[in-house]
């Protein structure tokens, strides 16, 4: 993970996109690439990151003595909170706004009398409620309000000249709905837009549709010519009489990179895939092709074989990835299609596997391949041979 963080950080494009499928290193490679930058950075943070750890630091003090009358989000204290005050609660509600919450909130200092200190909790009340009684948002709601809160700190101009390399952001979709996820995609893009040009943005996500999102939002998009970078350069050519001339080309190259994060035999590398394949259900079925025919399934290969089940589902007005099963077997008892949605669900589930790189045993190798084979064969998939390119 370590090489590869290299690779990022020594990348000439100030945005990098990667997908990385549950439990193939995503947060670890943040880690790598925060230990990395620091060490570039006399020991001392190098940019902002929103990771699992992000959420770590907010936690509820439910006020169970009280009956819950002063619940509320506690803060840790970071090496964050001294641009805590550089923001408020307009500034994040700003943020907030297309997600239309349902709630308002007062930001309460540390300490009283050391604004320096930055915040140490969050007090939620009903929109509305002139009363401001504090209530316990959901788990959704406050993912969310996290999200955007560090949105907000990513927009503080006064960094010091100490944290404003970077910024790395590891899956801010998770367990968001479709609408959501879609706003969050024209966050990330405004995101771009402001800080392309001037510091290095690095996206992981294991979501399909916000990732295909902002890669054709990066490359064909209304704001694409953004993320394009114009330089001239000196060629030699032959002039009218035939002497060699130079002159000044014009070359267009990318501000990002677009990458996935995929792991053989415990190797991770970060490649590219064939520009041929546009559709990433297609990319998808051809990592499963590769890797079934190579003999190198693993365990997390069910998640991308899921993803490509509710994709045909979702496509075709079902709810069920289950319904496609129905189709692929139609020979099959209801009970024996049942058993395959199990397994299917069991395996492709981050917290039911231990060993999340581990090769499947012969039973759930067959049930990935056949319904492999199925899916390419009963809907005619059209596959590209998945290409890699490396850094």
């Amino acid at each position: 993970m370590k090489s590869i963080a290299k690779q990022i950080y020594e990348a000439k494009e100030n945005i990098i996109l990667i997908y990385a499928f549950n439990a193939t290193g995503k947060t670890r490679l943040s880690v790598a690439y925060k230990d990395l930058a620091k060490k570039h950075n006399g020991n001392r943070h190098a940019g902002v990151y929103y990771n699992a750890y992000s959420e770590d630091l907010f936690y509820w003090d439910n006020d169970e003595e009280h009956g819950n009358q002063d619940v509320k989000l506690n803060i840790v204290a970071s090496s964050l909170n001294q641009y805590h005050t550089n923001i408020n609660e307009d500034v994040i509600l700003e943020k907030l706004a297309s997600y239309r919450p349902k709630y308002k909130f007062f930001l309460n200092p540390s300490d009283e009398q050391n604004p320096e200190a930055g915040f140490g909790s969050v007090s939620f009340y009903l929109d509305g409620d002139d009363t401001h009684t504090p209530i316990k948002i959901s788990r959704g709601e406050e993912r969310i309000f996290i999200w955007c809160f560090f949105l907000a700190l990513f927009d503080v101009d006064d960094w010091a000249g100490t944290q404003n390399q970077h910024f790395f952001i590891d899956d801010p979709v998770s367990s968001m709905d479709d609408h959501n996820i879609f706003i969050t995609a024209d966050l990330l893009l405004q995101l771009l837009k402001k800080y392309c040009d001037n510091r290095k943005i690095i996206i992981t996500t294991h979501h399909m549709g916000i990732f295909s999102i902002l890669q054709d939002w990066l490359k064909k998009g209304e704001y694409a010519g953004s993320f394009k970078a114009v330089r001239m350069i000196e060629k030699e050519t032959k002039g009218v009489d035939g002497q060699p001339v130079i002159v000044q080309e014009r070359k267009e190259e990318n501000k990002y990179l677009i990458r996935f994060l995929e792991v053989h035999d415990g190797v991770y590398r970060v490649v590219g895939y064939n520009k041929g394949i546009h559709l990433y259900h297609l990319m998808l079925l051809a990592i499963l092709k590769e890797a079934s025919d190579q003999k190198q399934l693993n365990t997390y290969h069910f998640v991308i074989l899921r993803q490509i089940l509710e994709c045909v589902a979702s496509f075709v007005g079902e709810g069920r990835f289950s319904y496609v099963l129905d189709i692929l077997f139609p020979e099959d008892t209801d009970a024996q299609r049942s058993m395959k949605a199990n397994v299917i669900n069991a395996l492709s589930h981050d917290k039911i596997y231990t060993q999340k790189i581990a090769l499947l045993n012969d039973d759930n190798r067959l049930l990935l391949e056949t319904v492999l084979d199925r899916l390419i064969s009963v809907f005619h998939f059209s596959l590209k041979k998945a290409c890699c390119q490396e850094f």
